[in-house]
């Protein structure tokens, strides 16, 4: 018979070297009664429901949908992605979603126990990948402009890193958009070093206000930019496919990874997104999308200049699915589910954050979440 005494895995196990707290905490299904500002991904109403429903049925009826594919991706899906990045398809390897993407990337480009640079504040799933694959964070501060060039070079002169990670363009969850004339700047700071730039280009296709940067594996010749895309934050949480770009030696150890990680990417899911990437329908969508992702912006973005006027809101982003808010504030007891930003930062925050989503309430539930919020300070 089972038993329930199982501490002896205590000692087999030793330290717990994966902690997923905080990326659970945001995964978990909410309190259906609850205003959400916390989720990274889009309401339902805004996912292409119908358009994914219908690409599905045509993958399913490909020939050999169900079959094996090259572990770098199906050629037409490579094809589809390397139009959209500007790059060429021999670039590309297919991944299972960007978090899948992230944590084959570290592995394969740094070795265990080495340290790596992450900009400050940043996505929380980042950290926990670097964590996970035993190498050390080192942050790098950001402004209003992104990556600072002085401190990215200081910061590879006194750790020695060759691999620091970035979001160029519309970073979670600041909205911080890489400034124009830092772009040269950071790429050359970074080839100084002989290092490489992980460009996490997860927002792309979430554009509030045109025109949205290239981004920056345009401007790299010389291999050192990896980029990483990824079509589930514009479509839908379970359309896990993206995508990972790359040359020479680091484009074959990121295939490597890849394959033995889990062999290839689901052939099924590849094939929905080639229907999906070759259609008009998706165009329209990405369309639309950038009008509701306006208009629940600018609903959140007037509802905590109204209803806390004591918070600052640090950038009005221009795309991307958070507002990044200089407050200190519990809500969770309210039915209005935050997320703090202390999970950000590697080291002690300089000041309280929490990071308010647009994307996942309406407008008219944005504000209730706001009001609701402003009752506890």
């Amino acid at each position: 018979a089972a038993t329930d005494d199982v501490g002896w895995q205590t000692i087999a196990l030793g330290d717990a070297r994966v902690d997923a707290t905080d990326l659970g905490r945001l995964l978990a299904l909410p309190d259906p009664a609850a205003l959400v500002l916390s989720s990274g991904y889009l309401a339902e109403e805004l996912q292409p429901t119908r358009f994914l429903a219908a690409a599905t049925a045509r993958a399913a009826r490909r020939p050999g949908a169900w079959g094996r594919v090259p572990p770098a991706g199906l050629p037409e899906l490579r094809a589809s992605f390397a139009a959209t990045i500007g790059v060429d398809p021999g670039d590309i390897t297919v991944v299972s979603g960007g978090q899948s993407g992230l944590s084959a990337a570290l592995r394969a480009l740094t070795p265990p126990g080495a340290p790596v640079l992450v900009e400050v504040p940043t996505y929380l799933g980042a950290l926990a990948a670097t964590r996970a694959a035993d190498l050390r964070p080192v942050p790098v501060p950001t402004d209003v402009d992104g990556l600072r060039p002085e401190l990215l070079a200081e910061a590879f002169t006194r750790t020695g890193a060759r691999l620091v990670y970035a979001q160029p363009t519309y970073a979670n969850p600041t909205g911080a958009v890489l400034a124009a004339d830092r772009r040269d700047e950071v790429l050359g700071v970074v080839r100084a070093a002989g290092a490489f730039l992980l460009e996490d280009d997860w927002a792309r296709h979430l554009g509030i206000e045109r025109p949205t940067p290239p981004p920056l594996i345009r401007d790299d010749v010389d291999g050192h930019v990896v980029h990483l895309t990824s079509l589930t934050k514009p479509a839908a949480p379970s359309l896990r496919v993206g995508a990972l770009v790359a040359r020479g030696p680091a484009a074959a150890r990121l295939t490597a990874i890849r394959t033995v990680e889990d062999l290839f990417v689901t052939r099924p899911l590849q094939e929905v997104a080639v229907e999906l990437l070759g259609s008009p329908a998706w165009s329209r969508h990405l369309t639309s999308l950038r009008s509701a992702l306006r208009a629940r912006r600018d609903a959140l973005v007037d509802a905590v200049r109204r209803d806390l006027p004591d918070a600052e809101v640090t950038r009005i982003p221009d795309g991307g699915l958070h507002l990044w808010v200089r407050l200190a504030a519990r809500a969770r007891r309210h039915d209005v589910i935050i997320e703090a930003g202390r999970p950000h930062y590697i080291t002690e925050p300089l000041a309280a954050h929490l990071r308010l989503t647009f994307a996942a309430a309406t407008p008219a539930e944005l504000t209730e979440g706001v009001r609701r919020l402003a009752t506890l300070l």
